[in-house]
């Protein structure tokens, strides 16, 4: 006990590994605290900076599709001035510098009672120009002289069409983008369209709605990636999938700092918004953290308290307990202890040890009287040898007086019976060689070809590698004596009994056949059966279901024979035991 108890000491205790264990346990819900921190954290700070986003951005959305609407509006007043109608109702012949700057003249007077307007762009039917601010663009006669800039202004057949940088027309000498308003103007008499006016919006007017909103982390850009106003170091972030009805985000990192990228189209129009901004701590739920780190505090005190609870009440009077169990075994007499417990569980623990003493120390009575009776058993044994030598001696004798008078036949019968007697008894081993198992079967064989003649041949297979395996002795000679009595003599005729052995599969493969009657598939189950019903003969039980339940007792399982005939043609019988199993039993 006592070198248990310091085994057990050295190994672990019961108090060291509850120690560990609350520990670990607190290890883990802190970290768990921790993991858990992070995330709400981050999911809060997202859901912020999210929501943040949304507003923003619909906001400015709204504020632009406003002063958008406000432009198209400004562009049909336009459309509707006399001086402008003039000049694209004349004549290409009669129309002349002065005409051309009456309508120019026109369309200023309408715009000086608004900002923001670039540029006035009115295109006739024979691409003579009207326009306003025209020394800051550059003009490409080229593509103003083909159809596909005007394609979707003409389809929309008078109404309002957003685009970018004049739909390829001209462009500012700047190069800097700019958003612009076209429509196709229709005669309001033949209803025959007449020109295209194009109306550009000064970027100058976004930079100024940005301002006002105090949006320094937006960049307000065109569909084709161009920024039009804001900042512009976001619009690298660009790319055509911000350009959708609805408002995309992205994790971004600007100048190593962490950032909420989103961005959304600006209503129907060639517009979009980008937006990046920090994570910032307004969304953090401090309240929650708060409550969600007094509950960790709670549960590390709980965890102390029960830790010292568990070591007072469990682990500590375990250890007294044990102490005088390895007291009681050093004293050298099993006596019952008597300490005081402080729970019913250890008083019923000290309890069962107590009677497992009373239960040793008459166990330890008992195997006193059994090792008596057996000194005894032993001593009858020794006694009960001398009769086999007696057994062997007159037969010995008998065989010499025979020899003297002639029989040698019975000189050999006798020898064959003699020899098989000292295998068969075997000085009382349960467990011999194959070899001499072979030895028995042959000596029987021969015995029984002396009463029957020819009518029984042996065969044997044998294999050299199987011959000193040790087997439960009598396996094959009450299956031989089977064939005998119950196949080759109930058919009447000469018939063969086969005996092979080999070894597959890590197990002893022995078979016996004959070449008898058969057996019916009912005979080979009630041989097989695993019960022993109480009409079975002493004969069936000491033959071949005998020997089959014997061996499924030393093999310790069910399945270690095979049995396979036809009725009148054969019978086979095989083991399957395992290689170098003891039988000591």
């Amino acid at each position: 006990m006592g070198k248990f108890l310091w085994r057990f000491r050295k190994k672990s205790s019961l108090s060291e590994s509850l120690q560990r264990g609350i520990l670990g346990l607190i290890l883990v819900v802190t970290i768990s605290f921790l993991i858990s921190t992070y995330f709400i954290v981050e999911r809060e700070q997202r859901s912020y900076a999210v929501q943040e986003a949304e507003s923003i951005t619909k906001t400015l959305s709204s504020n632009i599709n406003a002063d958008i609407v406000k432009y198209m509006e400004l562009s049909r007043i336009i459309m509707t001035e006399d001086r402008l109608v003039k000049f694209l109702r004349a004549d290409g012949d009669s129309v002349d510098i002065g005409m051309i700057n009456d309508a120019r003249y026109g369309i200023m007077d309408v715009l000086n009672v608004t900002e923001g307007v670039d540029c006035v762009m009115v295109i006739r039917e024979d691409l003579i120009l009207a326009t306003t601010n025209r020394f800051t663009y550059k003009f490409d006669n080229e593509v103003l002289g083909g159809d596909e800039w005007k394609k979707d202004i003409c389809e929309a057949r008078g109404s309002a069409v957003v685009s970018l940088n004049s739909n390829g027309v001209a462009k500012k000498s700047d190069n800097r983008p700019f958003v612009t308003i076209g429509r196709a103007i229709y005669d309001i008499d033949s209803q025959k369209q007449k020109g295209i006016m194009l109306m550009n919006i000064s970027p100058g007017i976004f930079d100024m709605m940005l301002s006002s909103l105090g949006y320094r982390n937006i960049c307000i850009m065109g569909t084709d990636g161009t920024c039009l106003a804001g900042n512009s170091s976001i619009a690298g972030f660009y790319d055509s999938s911000f350009a959708s009805d609805k408002i995309k985000f992205k994790d971004v990192s600007v100048d190593g700092e962490r950032m909420l990228l989103s961005g959304g189209r600006v209503g129907d129009y060639p517009i979009v918004l980008l937006r990046a901004a920090p994570f910032s701590t307004e969304g953090i739920p401090f309240r929650m953290l708060y409550v969600l780190l007094v509950l960790l505090l709670i549960f590390m005190i709980m965890a102390f308290f029960v830790g010292n609870f568990i070591r007072k009440n469990i682990t500590d009077p375990v250890l007294e307990l044990s102490a005088s169990m390895d007291k009681n075994k050093r004293s050298g007499d099993l006596k019952k202890i008597d300490v005081e417990m402080p729970s019913t569980e250890l008083e019923l623990l000290k309890g069962d040890y107590n009677s497992l003493i009373d239960h040793v120390n008459e166990l330890i009575v008992t195997l006193i009287d059994k090792e008596k009776t057996l000194q005894k058993a032993q001593m009858r044994v020794l006694q009960e040898q001398i009769k086999p030598h007696f057994l062997y001696n007159s037969i010995e004798t008998i065989g010499f007086l025979a020899l003297d008078a002639g029989a040698d036949k019975v000189h050999d019968a006798l020898e064959t019976l003699g020899s098989f007697y000292r295998n068969f008894l075997s000085k009382g081993d349960r467990e011999i060689p194959l070899s001499r198992e072979i030895c028995i079967v042959k000596d029987y064989l021969s015995l029984q070809k002396l009463r029957y003649g020819d009518i029984i041949e042996d065969e044997y297979d044998i294999a050299e590698d199987t011959m000193k395996l040790v087997v439960p002795k009598l396996i094959l000679q009450p299956l031989v004596e089977n064939s005998i009595y119950h196949g080759i003599r109930q058919k009447g005729e000469p018939g063969v009994i086969r005996i092979k052995s080999y070894i597959a599969g890590g197990c002893l493969h022995l078979s016996v056949r004959d070449t008898g009657v058969g057996m019916s598939s009912e005979e080979i189950t009630r041989v097989l059966s695993t019960e022993n019903p109480e009409n079975r003969s002493e004969e069936e039980s000491f033959g071949l279901w005998g020997t089959i339940h014997r061996m499924r007792i030393f093999e310790g399982k069910d399945d270690i024979v095979r049995i396979e005939s036809e009725i009148g043609e054969y019978t086979e019988v095989e083991f399957v035991l395992d290689v170098g199993k003891s039988y000591g039993v």
